[in-house]
């Protein structure tokens, strides 16, 4: 792994389609072609784009670089673009616009940008653009692909954050889910029952780290920092997780994340019961889940990420 920015709580990598609204511009693409999209990111360069889907994270996550006095620290927001050089000047014009620290970019002109993840240490890739997404994953890579949403960021209190996680496939590998799915094969009828005596044996023997391990890391980081921050005004980061698990397959997870030496605020443990009601009435920034069932109802109403990770998605990312 690169040594580049490694002092950084930190390093994450966003898509212009992740952080602003490029559905206008995405459509002139699609069906007028390359010069026209071109010509049209031209004539609307000092035209800043609308925030998008990721926008609320990446604007909060930004704050809490205020708590560092040493600029090698704290979180760092690179943009990964298939933009050209030149159409990417909109992209740096609306950054500049919104007053976000993000100062690194990559503009490879129609080609992939996941590949360069590992050279920044990166703990994650955010893009609304799924094959990218599902290829960096493929790749080994922690991404997520940004699932559609318009609601407008009307939180009053902008100095909080609040960031939501599902477990197995996301903070934990899917050696679990993969179990499960071995149990219910050889015996559908006592499936259920089987997985919850062996999760319950096995509760103290930790599941192996999954794709956005290193994240939530980099997220408990920042909270410590601002926890001995005496900065006032100082932003805050909650962080939720809300899982399908129940008890007894409750302790192996919490005592995961134990043994990890990474903590949550608040834990759900809905067994099998529908996300939506309750992510809705958190209201996070963001919200990772493995399983886009559980992110594609028309009722949930916050901005979401799917991560195409493991057994799940058809993957063998074991």
């Amino acid at each position: 792994m690169s040594d580049l920015l490694k002092d950084k709580a930190l390093v994450i990598g966003i898509a212009s389609s992740a952080l602003f609204d490029l559905a206008q511009s995405d459509e002139i693409f699609r069906e007028q072609g390359v010069k026209a999209y071109e010509r049209y990111q031209n004539d609307h360069i000092d035209e800043p784009f609308q925030p998008g889907v990721a926008f609320p994270f990446i604007s909060r996550l930004l704050r809490f670089n205020d708590l560092f006095d040493d600029r090698h620290k704290g979180v760092e927001v690179i943009v990964l673009s298939r933009n050209s050089p030149k159409t990417g000047l909109r992209v740096m014009n609306s950054i500049e616009h919104y007053h976000l620290g993000i100062t690194r970019a990559v503009f490879r002109g129609g080609r992939s940008t996941f590949p360069f993840m590992d050279v920044f240490n990166m703990s994650l890739f955010l893009s609304a653009n799924a094959q990218d997404v599902d290829a960096a994953v493929a790749a080994g890579q922690p991404a997520g692909c940004v699932l559609p949403y318009s609601a407008a960021d009307a939180d009053d209190d902008g100095n909080e954050l609040r960031v939501a996680f599902d477990f197995d496939g996301v903070l934990a590998g899917d050696s679990a889910e993969r179990n499960f799915r071995r149990m219910q094969q050889e015996d559908p009828d006592n499936a259920l029952e089987q997985y919850a005596e062996y999760e319950r044996e096995h509760a103290d023997q930790p599941i192996e780290g999954g794709p956005l391990k290193r994240l939530l890391a980099g997220i408990n980081t920042l909270q410590e920092a601002a926890a001995r921050s005496t900065m006032e005004g100082k932003p805050s980061l909650r962080v939720y997780l809300v899982t399908a698990r129940n008890a007894p397959a409750h302790k192996r997870a919490v005592q995961t994340l134990e043994q990890w030496g990474l903590t949550v605020d608040e834990a759900f443990f809905l067994g099998g019961l529908d996300k939506t009601e309750v992510l809705n009435k958190l209201s996070p920034h963001i919200f990772f889940d493995d399983q886009l069932s559980n992110l594609s109802a028309r009722s949930l109403h916050i901005p979401a990420v799917h991560i195409p990770f493991g057994v799940t998605n058809g993957r063998n990312n074991s």
